[in-house]
């Protein structure tokens, strides 16, 4: 038998219909002092459970049996759920509306639920920067010499916003004290034993019952490990029993084994594995139904556990499934008014715990991450009555921070005192971080490139959230560079950032759009920056630089004045980045801006005095499937002193003035604007879609490295097939210039 966390309900049931006989009166005046359920059992009505089995993607047909008992009117005196029954039965136990649950379902997707960020524009400034690069690969943890890696493919939180949305309380709470009783059933990981739920915070039961292993993240609960209840009782008949049923209506959605065809994913082999694991327990709890009981058999055909696309479409099939077995059913039905009034009292019998104050936000069992640092990323605050879609985003955002592998929050009565509990796990994996991925590219003209990246991050090596960052980059550029990230206060907005970087990298030089020479620069670079940021927002920088580089012909003509030259560099440099687009790869929404500028000062030691800067925005705005993409880059020298070589704005290639060849145009200005559109062509479960778009693309570059070089305006104009794989986007376009120039190109990364 499965142990519960608390004991039976079962008296407190017989309290309540005690109550009822004795009149209205006197169960009035227990209402008045504690939520009820929302009908008792009285001696003409038997005590109805209500058991929804697991059934992954499958289980949004139990929303259609709850339609068809409704429409029946059939009133439920308690429920017991595992895995997808428990979300399902929770909700509609806590008040939601099937309405409500109908809409909801029709939200969801497998890549909404199994996507292990936040929203882009709730995650930390400093880890938005790797979207800009081609870093793709997992995170994986780095101690004492050992690999690590996350317990579940997904973290879940996005899973839990939905659970959160689909309850109609918050907070801990007995589940005796919902409009409904109810019991939600996982599996404890290291005792392999079944664990009822039977109180807590509501959304944490659903999301432990349904934490399929390997999937998505156990969750520590109450002395606890806990996955997906199914393992061990599915069917949780036995459950119902002890609280108090004399009829079970049990809703079992079977578990079939999925084809060779289906087991194309982790999601697939996994679900296949909890498949296996249920259906033997799920035949204990069918031999132990009494004849009084009723089973609610939904045909659900091939539709799968992992399939989350679909769920709106298992919704008539639980329906009908009631329909069929309407006729034993039907003496359980209550005249129309008493029904009325009981569901009246079910969808508002539990009043929101969200509509108060809180003394306290408290961060228990952090062993790295500084609360009082956690804190500030949240903008709920103590004395301020809660609201649950801050909320939401405080956990989003404190998710999106990198330091945690798990979120969620409770509310706690202490003498006096009303806690908000966050319970914030920090990665275990944690607190070393590496990070690898690849960029290729090929103009299809004779120009391929690739390289190869890593980052490696030593986080929270201090109180105040010191980090310690080191990237390589091998391939067409040779690059290592380290930095040392240190807050100087606990909200974290001031910062200073030592640095040190070497880098090797090619310099080509055309003429129109062909190479005519290729140089090799190696820099040894090293800067101390202050810097603010707004966690999300964005951040500048202000620093000093030093530099030394050194420019030698690799191939063709010497253009350059100097073959082979060794300069130092030394000055201020300027910084600053915002970054509200909701996606890194085919954003839909939101804005970005960027500002860099250098000035090298021979008061400082360097070989030459100049300044540059360059700006780019971007805007980008939706309208269902299209999109448009606005961008802008304006760039310039000042003063009168000429720019190093190095030092041009290089310019071209894919998106850049397509049509021309990556990196074609070299000024000392550059002006650049460009309006892209783009539709989603298809999605995938996993993947943000196929994009199809066309670019039209005007600029100039001023003052060429090679006189008189592609003067005046330039105007281009591109084609684009794009797909948002694993490993970052992959890009195949065409690109054609007025000037006669065009050119196919494939990228593997960013452009």
């Amino acid at each position: 038998m499965p142990r519960e966390i608390e004991l039976s309900g079962r008296c407190v049931i017989r309290v309540i219909a005690w109550l009822a006989l004795a009149g209205p009166g006197a169960l009035a005046a227990q209402q008045a002092n504690q939520p009820q359920p929302a009908l008792a059992a009285s001696a003409k009505r038997p005590q109805v459970c209500l058991v929804l089995s697991g059934g992954g993607a499958r289980g949004a047909a139990h929303v259609g049996v709850l339609k068809a008992l409704e429409e029946m009117r059939i009133p439920i005196d308690c429920i017991a759920g595992t895995s997808m029954g428990s979300i399902v039965g929770g909700s509609y136990a806590s008040g939601t509306s099937i309405a409500d649950m109908e809409a909801t379902i029709a939200t969801m997707s497998t890549r909404l639920l199994f996507k292990d960020q936040p929203p882009r524009e709730e995650r930390a400034i400093r880890l938005k920067r790797d979207d800009q690069t081609n870093l793709a690969a997992p995170e994986i943890g780095l101690r004492d010499g050992q690999f690590l890696l996350p317990m579940g493919v997904v973290s879940g939180i996005q899973l839990e916003t939905v659970l959160r949305r689909l309850s109609k309380v918050h907070g801990f709470r007995r589940f005796d004290e919902l409009p409904i009783p109810f019991r939600a059933v996982a599996t404890d990981l290291v005792t392999g034993k079944p664990v009822v739920l039977r109180q807590g915070e509501l959304a944490s039961a659903m999301r432990a019952s349904m934490s399929v292993p390997a999937a998505i993240d156990p969750v520590p609960l109450d002395g606890h490990l806990l996955v997906d209840g199914g393992l061990t009782n599915n069917l949780p008949v036995d459950v119902a029993r002890a609280m108090g049923a004399d009829i079970v209506i049990a809703v079992n959605l079977g578990t079939p084994l999925l084809k060779a065809s289906g087991l194309t994913s982790v999601l697939g082999v996994t679900g296949q594995m909890v498949n296996i694991l249920t259906d033997q327990n799920v035949q204990a709890s069918l031999a132990g139904l009494k004849p009084s009981d009723i089973l609610v058999l939904p045909q659900l055909g091939d539709y799968s556990a992992v399939d989350f696309d679909h769920m709106p479409q298992t919704v008539p099939l639980g329906y009908s499934a009631v329909r069929a077995v309407a006729d034993l059913l039907s003496r359980l039905s209550v005249p129309q008014a008493d029904y009325d009034s009981w569901n009246i009292r079910r969808q508002s019998g539990a009043s929101p715990a969200l509509q108060v104050a809180v003394d306290e936000i408290r961060f228990d069992n952090l062993q790295r991450v500084n609360p009082a640092i956690a804190r500030s990323v949240m903008e709920t605050q103590p004395g301020v009555p809660l609201e649950q879609e801050t909320l939401d985003k405080d956990m989003r955002r404190l998710f999106g921070t990198g330091d945690f592998e798990h979120v969620n929050y409770r509310l706690l009565e202490e003498p006096g005192r009303r806690i908000l509990a966050i319970d914030a796990v920090e990665k275990s994996w944690g607190p070393n971080f590496l990070r690898a991925g690849l960029g290729l590219s090929s103009d299809f003209n004779g120009d391929a490139f690739f390289n190869v990246l890593g980052s490696f991050r030593k986080t929270w090596l201090n109180s105040l959230g010191a980090e310690w960052r080191t990237d390589l980059q091998f391939g067409r550029t040779n690059r290592v560079a380290t930095e040392f990230y240190q807050p100087l206060e606990a909200s974290q907005s001031f910062f200073i950032a030592p640095s040190i970087e070497y880098e090797r990298r090619p310099l080509d030089v055309f003429l129109a759009n062909e190479r005519v020479a290729q140089y090799e620069i190696h820099a040894l670079r090293g800067s101390l920056e202050l810097g603010f940021q707004s966690k999300k927002f964005g951040q500048i920088r202000l620093g000093l630089t030093a530099a030394e580089m050194q420019t030698t012909l690799d191939t063709g003509s010497p253009i350059l004045e100097q073959t082979e030259s060794r300069s130092n560099y030394a000055g201020f440099t300027l910084r600053s980045v915002v970054d509200q687009l909701d996606s890194g790869s085919f954003p839909r929404s939101g804005y970005a801006m960027s500002l860099n500028a250098t000035s090298a000062r021979a008061s400082l030691g360097s070989d030459a005095d100049f300044s540059r800067a360059d700006f780019t925005g971007n805007y980008v705005m939706s309208f269902g499937e299209h999109t448009f993409n606005l961008a802008a880059k304006a760039g310039r020298r000042f003063g009168s002193s000429t720019l190093p070589a190095p030092f041009y704005f290089q310019w071209g290639g894919l998106l850049q003035q397509s049509g021309y060849r990556t990196g074609a145009l070299m000024g000392e200005e550059l002006q650049f604007a460009r309006i892209f559109y783009y539709n989603r062509l298809a999605r995938f479960s996993f993947l943000d879609g196929v994009y199809g778009g066309v670019s039209l693309e005007v600029g100039r570059v001023g003052r060429p490295l090679i006189p008189n070089n592609e003067q005046g305006t330039l105007r281009s104009a591109a084609l684009l097939l794009g797909v948002d794989t694993p490993l970052g986007p992959l890009y195949l376009g065409y690109g054609r210039a007025d000037r006669g120039y065009n050119s196919l190109y494939l990228y593997l990364g960013r452009p």
